[in-house]
């Protein structure tokens, strides 16, 4: 995989947004508003379907079909957090309990600190297992039109496996530090400058989503041999 190739396509793709006012300003309201900004995240599913067939971004229609879509990646991300969520809740919640009762750390039995540990060291591992997989497990999901294939481990490992483990883990690190740059600049913009640093926070989330969505696309894409239609057999946007 060719990570720079891969995010110059999903940046071109992502500008695009910026060529209809009218279609951003909906998906900006559309994602302020909660629950209704399931819309959102089905647009974005939407984006994953049509990439790498469609070189612009969809048209926002059919919401109730796109609300679905969105709540459906809304409760495979709660599924896929559970066991790790769990799992540390366990290790710890019940020495803070007993900390808490008895005053002090020193009530806590001694054998229950190893078992805390690697609880928490268990949990942290899935969690940063889940954070590798999720992506390729929700555009699974989103291709295939099934709630079951977001959940489908070893078609997953073996989508991941085709693109190249190295070459993936790389791509979820960059996308990583993008969204902390993202993450940081968003606060910069809000903080320096009041009223208008929102409204561009508020255009930029939809682009950045979009963004992230045609880059999960191209890698799913690539893994499974999907190629793009050439631009005279390419429908009508």
């Amino acid at each position: 995989m060719d990570i720079g190739k891969n995010l110059g396509e999903a940046y071109q793709y992502a500008v695009k947004l910026f060529s209809d006012g009218g279609r951003l300003l909906v998906l900006v309201i559309l994602s302020i508003i909660p629950i209704v900004n399931f819309i959102t995240l089905g647009y974005l599913a939407r984006v994953i379907r049509e990439t790498p067939s469609r070189g612009d971004p969809p048209k926002l229609e059919d919401y109730g079909d796109m609300w679905v879509e969105g709540l459906k990646i809304v409760v495979a991300y709660i599924i896929y957090g559970i066991i790790p969520v769990v799992l540390i809740g366990l290790a710890v919640i019940p020495v803070f309990v007993v900390a808490a009762i008895t005053g002090g750390p020193w009530g806590v039995p001694f054998f229950a600190i190893p078992v805390t540990i690697v609880l928490i060291i268990i949990g942290i591992a899935l969690m940063f297992f889940i954070f590798i997989v999720v992506f390729m497990g929700v555009a699974h999901m989103v291709k295939n039109r099934s709630f079951g294939k977001a959940f489908a481990f070893r078609e997953i490992i073996s989508i991941i496996g085709r693109v190249g483990w190295g070459s993936y883990i790389l791509w979820v690190i960059i996308i990583f530090v993008i969204s902390l740059i993202y993450g940081a600049v968003i606060g910069a913009l809000v903080v320096g400058i009041p009223i208008i640093g929102w409204l561009i926070a508020l255009a930029l989330y939809p682009v950045y989503g979009v963004f992230l969505a045609r880059s999960v696309g191209l890698i799913y894409a690539e893994a499974t041999g999907e190629r793009a239609l050439p631009p005279a057999a390419e429908a009508p946007i």
